[in-house]
């Protein structure tokens, strides 16, 4: 059976989802200004959510959302640390054939997106991460006779949230619908297929977040 290359913290939620990518990530300055530049999704990426599920976003899947969505730029996902927004034109975002690529302008008159800039150019922050809902996706438990896990296709993006700059894109980024848990757990029992881990449970999820907001904290303590 296929296995992550990195371990993973999920989150089960009936809220949006997140997923990450170590995608590279650049700045480039003009004025007042500095722009960060990268990939918050790739498509035809397949990756494995926490031993229940292989995933994949198929190309087109933020087209109605970039047409909807009011999209903010945060840092680590912290409404607390906006960036940039789609609304006020700080914030880009666009499908290419690799996936969602998006430009978020910082303001440095800003300490907090000083701050952000500067984790960025030494390599401290190096992955971006999307918050979302599911409006549509498929299930293929075709190989799951071979051993493998259910193979989920997002085909449709329904509200994009956020598109964050984040300091562990692979491990504790990503959080998973109740929903696509229970959908994955039903085809791996109907098919006689153990999952990878056990079953999250109530307290370990709240130990997640809270594990999850301590460091997102830790990240902002003023520097000597």
């Amino acid at each position: 059976m296929a296995a992550s290359k990195k371990p993973q913290s999920v989150q089960v939620t009936d809220g949006p989802e997140r997923r990450a990518v170590l995608e590279p990530l650049e700045i480039r300055e003009a004025d007042d200004v500095a722009t960060i530049r990268g990939y918050a999704a790739v498509f035809n990426a397949e990756t494995v959510i926490w031993g229940l599920f292989r995933e994949q976003i198929a190309p087109g899947a933020f087209r109605d959302a970039l047409k909807s969505s009011d999209t903010v730029a945060l840092f680590n996902h912290d409404p607390n640390y906006p960036l940039a927004r789609e609304s006020n034109d700080t914030l880009r975002l666009s499908e290419d054939k690799r996936g969602l690529k998006y430009e978020a302008d910082l303001d440095l008159t800003d300490p907090d997106a000083q701050k952000v800039r500067s984790k960025i150019e030494r390599g401290t922050v190096k992955g971006s991460s999307f918050g979302f809902t599911v409006e549509e996706d498929e299930w293929d438990e075709s190989e799951m006779k071979q051993g493998k896990m259910p193979l989920r296709t997002i085909t449709r993006i329904g509200e994009l949230y956020d598109v964050s700059p984040v300091t562990f894109p692979a491990y504790p980024q990503t959080s998973v619908s109740a929903r696509s848990k229970e959908k994955a757990l039903a085809l791996m029992a109907a098919a006689g297929v153990q999952p990878a881990v056990p079953s999250v449970s109530a307290d370990v999820t709240e130990r997640e977040a809270a594990r999850t907001a301590i460091t997102a904290a830790r990240a902002w303590v003023p520097q000597p």
